[in-house]
């Protein structure tokens, strides 16, 4: 008897050990992000991050490192697609080197408002899709920043005042644009714009209040122009490999939260818009909306620069332009 209760004792073990084998199994993402872990859309990706661990019932951990601590912001997209990082996050107009529709909501006057910016959005994820499939990535979810306004340390009423600036550039557009108006682009990115701006290596910029916010831009810069000039988006996603090696209720599981995180993370933006618009005042800076001439001298370059990406988007950026249009 006891030698068969031994027996049934170890079957028992051995079964509670199997049984707890799957639930104790976790598998661990890691997620690069360039901006600061206070900043709107790190705090989102966060509660992101929270959610799918929740959903799966803890059988995926998603780790944040923002701020361009583990890739900078040009590296994290090739090292998800790499497999270094098995997600990441990164504003879609930084690749627009690789294929104009990377860049299409950075187009100069096309989308000003959140409700064109999201009609813009539907019209081209498609494409964005297809794109970053072929690439082995996978779209999770999207947000964008507030509309982009003209940060200068001098005064500026129309176009010729910016020739001679030091001019951030952070993507192809905003590059283009320095050129087009006479001034001296220098490619910064996030991590390392207050810097440049303490040091005057910067001294105008077209970027949100969100991120004039996130640098202090006030310590350095004093004006800003509520130009509006478009609303870049920054996207989310994930290893296609890493996403297929989950099973099928994980794989919910973080869709579902990507769903939640890209309608909370748009909401969020358009709540907080003004609310970075009046730290700015709060903060001494002089905001002001453009002046006639100014937004005159805005938009001639802007139909240039529309002019320049849809002959380099070709058939594609026509389809989603119409669709746009409708």
């Amino acid at each position: 008897m006891s030698g068969l209760i031994r027996t049934l004792g170890s079957a028992l073990v051995l079964g509670t050990l199997i049984a707890a084998g799957p639930a104790a199994a976790q598998t661990k993402w890691n997620l690069p992000s360039a901006y600061p872990v206070d900043n709107f859309h790190t705090e989102n990706i966060a509660a992101f991050a929270k959610e799918v661990e929740s959903l799966s019932g803890g059988k995926l951990a998603i780790t944040l490192h923002p701020n361009a601590v583990l890739f900078k912001a040009p590296e994290i997209k090739r090292a998800v697609a790499t497999g270094q990082a098995q997600a990441g996050e990164v504003l879609m107009s930084l690749h627009e080197n690789e294929d104009p529709i990377f860049g299409i909501d950075v187009v100069p006057f096309l989308a000003t408002s959140y409700d064109q910016s999201k009609k813009l959005w539907l019209a081209s994820k498609p494409a964005v899709e297809k794109k970053l499939a072929s690439q082995g990535l996978k779209l999770l979810y999207v947000v964008p920043w507030p509309p982009q306004g003209l940060f200068s340390k001098t005064p500026v009423t129309k176009i010729d005042d910016l020739k001679g600036a030091k001019w951030r550039a952070y993507n192809v557009g905003t590059s283009r644009i320095g050129d087009a108006v006479g001034a001296q682009a220098v490619t910064v990115q996030q991590a390392e714009l207050a810097q440049a701006l303490a040091t005057g290596v910067v001294t105008a910029l077209i970027t949100s209040a969100a991120t004039g916010y996130d640098v202090k831009i006030w310590e350095s810069i004093p004006y800003f122009y509520d130009v509006q000039a478009w609303l870049p988006k920054n996207m989310v996603f994930v290893n296609q490999a890493a996403f297929d090696a989950l099973d099928k209720p994980t794989q919910e599981a973080v869709m579902k939260a990507a769903a939640a995180a890209e309608e909370r993370g748009w909401k969020v933006s358009t709540e907080k818009s003004k609310w970075y618009m009046d730290q700015l005042t709060a903060k001494g800076m002089k905001v002001e909306a453009p002046s006639a001439d100014l937004k005159a001298g805005f938009e001639k370059v802007g139909k240039q620069l529309a002019a320049d990406w849809l002959k380099k988007a070709g058939p594609d950026g026509e389809a989603i332009l119409g669709v746009y249009s409708k």
